[in-house]
């Protein structure tokens, strides 16, 4: 059977709704993905956008496509993917798949119900979307500044499309049904105003229209509380009149906002109940969550998102220095590396060595020797994706021996990775300057052999290996 060039990617477990959607995906009438990644998403403290990008950097193929675990795909999804896949034009850099909330037939839908269907008409969410890798890759990916799942698709939409990347909704189709809510998962929710503040600080004051997204209650949700508190403050001065008038202006408007909720939904008692009770709740905390945003992302800038590529020098940076060795006992990890390494393949973030070995030139080394070095350093420090080695001396005139761009572009091109979504790491100004030649980052982490005036030349310095792989999966390189 053909195999689709996308891997499906679903970024959440620990909800029987999984299961459903694995069993859909499975029945599902067309070729099959080359993969399917399911990311714990208990291992990220970042929520949904971390986990996918855990999910879609370790996929291989052109294209990747996002599944929430919530959702159930039709009996022709596989087959409906591949036809979009196909006629996508190459300027396309996303598909978007349709999305069906099944709603009640015997009453009319509650005020979450509702909420929930405005899924079907909503632009870019990653309920069913599909990107090609490269467009993921050269925008950093999700924005992990957004903790929930809202927002953070439209981000990453907004930024592709601003790179001149076309998205368009495909002819796939899938379900979405209704997960179960609380008395107080409509005030819950309204965390995500935080994340609206984000996308302001990000896209300006005109991002809702960017997004597509509704006008949204802020103004209404501030005259109410302000109304409320006044009331409070009023009464606690003595000032019964002001505090009648402005309590009189929180009664109308909280229940103007109740009523709009109460009046499309069932109008059973529970669901009055809430849509009142909530009614009152739902601006404050509105406002709070606005105010707690304002201050989180005060200085908020661009995503950058975390490489793909993180090539390191091996002596002096993974390993003590030892002069030309070609002994493997003599391999003694630096300090943090086996968890700092740990860290970035657990992000998904591909790894390299790079390194000069000009032993081999000066006739001290073999490339045995050096070949069983690098051997002991995996055994000691897990796997790399690629090692690039220069034989070298310095006065061979090659273009791989560092300070030049040679091994970290050759690392790059074999791992399909554009040296801009790479970063260096090494403990001396020749391998920042390898990396800028290529154009991709570099990260100087000084050494007992870095000169003083490397340190001021380089403009990331960390000061242990540790804290380079937190500047790199900060986004902060």
């Amino acid at each position: 059977m053909p195999v689709l060039p996308t891997t499906v990617v679903i970024p959440t477990v620990g909800r029987p709704s999984l299961g459903v959607l694995l069993r859909s995906l499975r029945e599902s009438r067309g070729p099959r993905p080359a993969d399917v990644i399911v990311v714990d998403d208990s291992a990220t403290r970042s929520g949904p956008a971390a986990a996918r990008n855990r999910g879609w950097r370790r996929a291989r193929t052109p294209w990747v496509s996002f599944l929430d675990d919530d959702v159930i795909v039709g009996p022709d999804w596989l087959q409906r993917l591949a036809e979009d896949l196909a006629t996508a034009a190459d300027d396309v850099a996303g598909s978007q798949g349709r999305v069906t909330v099944p709603l009640p037939e015997h009453r009319r839908p509650t005020d979450w119900e509702r909420s929930t269907a405005g899924l079907e008409a909503g632009r870019w969410i990653t309920a069913d979307l599909t990107y090609r890798r490269e467009a993921l890759a050269a925008a950093g990916g999700f924005d992990e500044r957004f903790p929930r799942a809202y927002r953070e698709d439209s981000d990453l939409a907004l930024r592709v499309r601003a790179a001149g990347g076309l998205l368009v909704r495909g002819g796939r189709g899938i379900v979405h049904p209704v997960r179960p809510a609380g008395f107080w998962t409509s005030v819950k929710v309204q965390a995500g105003n935080a994340d609206d503040v984000l996308m302001r600080r990000l896209h300006g004051p005109d991002w809702r229209a960017q997004a597509g997204a509704g006008p949204g209650r802020r103004r209404a949700h501030l005259v109410t509380t302000a109304l409320g508190a006044g009331a409070l403050l009023a009464t606690a001065a003595g000032r019964h009149r002001a505090a009648a008038m402005a309590a009189a202006g929180w009664l109308a408007a909280t229940g103007d906002f109740a009523v709009g909720r109460i009046t499309p939904g069932p109008r059973d008692p529970a669901e009055i109940v809430m849509m009142l009770v909530t009614s009152a709740v739902i601006p404050p905390a509105a406002m709070w969550h606005t105010a707690r945003g304002w201050w989180r992302h005060r200085g908020a800038g661009q995503w950058r998102g975390v490489p793909e590529l993180v090539l390191l020098d091996r002596d002096g940076t993974l390993v003590r220095d030892v002069p030309y060795n070609g002994d493997p006992e003599l391999v003694d990890p630096m300090p943090g590396a086996e968890a700092a390494l740990g860290r970035l393949r657990a992000a998904g973030v591909r790894l390299g060595v790079v390194t000069n070995q000009s032993g081999v030139a000066r006739g001290l080394l073999a490339e045995d020797d050096v070949e069983r070095v690098n051997t002991r350093v995996e055994q000691l420090l897990g796997p790399f994706d690629v090692w690039r080695v220069c034989p070298h001396g310095p006065g061979d005139g090659c273009g791989c021996r560092k300070p030049a761009a040679g091994m970290v572009l050759a690392a790059c091109a074999e791992l399909g990775v554009e040296p801009a979504r790479c970063v260096v790491i090494g403990d001396i100004g020749a391998d920042v300057d390898a990396a800028e030649a290529a154009g991709a980052t570099g990260l100087l982490v000084p050494g007992p052999q870095t000169r003083s005036a490397e340190v001021s030349a380089a403009r990331h310095v960390a000061p242990d290996l540790g804290r380079a792989v937190e500047t790199v999966l900060g986004g902060a390189w």
